[in-house]
């Protein structure tokens, strides 16, 4: 195979196939890790919240992701079927180390051994990677069920996806607030990279809804019109934060203070669109990094403080 891929420290190429040198399963997870550092600070932030026990797998399935996405957005000037070669050979050297039970590639390997550890269906990965691969050729969605198709590879599946590791009591129970909490997530992405996916010539705001309020993304103005498109979209992920927290709710209190921080953290991006008089041309709105620090430090000790409770009455 000739398809590139991305390294897994930089945001360099190598080809598939390569030699690789050998990396220990410490070192793929410190790979993963330092992926979602310096690329998902806020799931990053989240995640230092988590049990230590828990931590590397979140970061495993990060940098599955992260890997993926840089095929599709990170390649530079490569022609979308050398993209659409290196994303399906990603695919399929995943399923086969998946069926091997094991990886020497430096990022697969951790996540070959997280997906195995709690036994998480491959077609979570088929969902996510088919979601991936719309990426490389659909440039819009016309409708919000057009867009959730999307979304569900993208984003809920990601929700999905965690629940064996944060281990609620009932994972059905769980299961649809998960999922809720994945896409207002994403949607809270969308809303913010606006103008950066409009660089990309993509827009993932529904087509149909911005047209229904008068708005044009492609004029890059903020307008009455655009305004009232926002508040609309607005409205919507703050519906789906309301049903994410009803899952947060279901979690065990260790899984509960990640998962709350980062349901916080991003909703506040959302304050921070407002607060810019909802203009996401100029650039993206931004949580503070000490606003990130402050929040997951003050879920840790909240987390710790309710656990010392639950271990007394224990």
């Amino acid at each position: 195979m000739t398809a590139l891929l991305p390294a897994a420290s930089t945001s360099a190429t190598v080809p598939v196939g390569t030699p690789r040198s050998t990396v220990s399963l410490e070192e793929s997870y410190a790979r993963c890790k330092e992926l979602n550092r310096l690329y998902g600070t806020t799931y990053y932030r989240a995640a230092q919240v988590l049990p230590k026990v828990k931590r590397h797998h979140v970061h495993a399935l990060y940098g599955f992701c992260r890997y993926a996405d840089d095929i599709v957005d990170d390649l530079g000037p490569v022609p979308t079927d050398v993209r659409a070669k290196a994303l399906a050979d990603f695919g399929d050297r995943f399923y086969e180390d998946l069926d091997a039970g094991h990886s020497d590639d430096p990022v697969l390997k951790a996540v070959i051994h997280t997906v195995r550890a709690f036994d998480l269906p491959t077609d979570f990965f088929r969902r996510f990677l088919k979601s991936m691969t719309m990426d490389l050729t659909v440039d819009h969605y016309d409708t919000w069920d057009d867009l959730l198709d999307y979304m569900d590879g993208s984003a809920a599946v990601i929700g999905e996806m965690m629940l064996p590791i944060l281990e609620p009591e009932d994972i059905d129970a769980a299961r649809p607030h998960a999922m809720d909490l994945g896409n207002a997530f994403q949607l809270t992405n969308f809303l913010r990279d606006v103008g950066e996916d409009l660089e990309r010539g993509r827009v993932y705001v529904p087509m149909e809804e911005l047209r229904s309020f008068g708005a044009d993304p492609f004029a890059r103005r903020v307008t009455p019109e655009w305004v009232d498109a926002m508040r609309f979209q607005i409205d919507r992920c703050n519906e789906l934060y309301r049903s994410a927290d009803i899952g947060i709710g279901l979690l065990p209190p260790e899984s509960a203070v990640a998962i709350r921080t980062a349901r916080i953290l991003y909703s506040e991006i959302l304050d921070r669109i407002v607060a810019n008089g909802y203009d996401v041309f100029a650039g993206r709105a931004r949580v503070p990094a000490g606003r990130k620090v402050w929040v997951a430090a003050t879920n840790l000790g909240v987390g710790a403080a309710r656990n010392a409770v639950a271990r007394r009455r224990g």
